[in-house]
């Protein structure tokens, strides 16, 4: 199973890297854990695939992030800064008692 957070950081990378292998060996996942996630997000329509015509190599292909995976991505993003502020304070009002 995989979580929002594991789903952010592969659309984050979705967009530097171009393939499920070099997914997998950035974030230290399996390629089939990268490939179930890359899926979902494929079924969420957060990501469209496509292969181009003008690549020598047809197998490859390239992932695009829709409208839709934008605003999860920034809505994602959002959330884990939210978090992590809320973390910080209550670390510092403990270290202040």
């Amino acid at each position: 199973m995989h979580d929002e957070y594991e789903e952010l950081k592969v659309l984050m990378r979705l967009s530097s890297l171009n393939s499920q292998q070099a997914i997998a060996d950035d974030m230290g996942m399996s390629i089939g854990k990268i490939n179930y996630i890359v899926k979902a997000l494929i079924n969420k329509s957060f990501v469209k695939m496509g292969n181009f015509i003008n690549e020598e190599d047809k197998s490859r292909y390239r992932y695009l992030l829709t409208q839709k995976g934008l605003e999860s991505k920034t809505n994602s993003a959002k959330k884990f800064v939210k978090l992590k502020k809320e973390e910080y304070e209550r670390l510092q009002e403990e270290l202040n008692k």
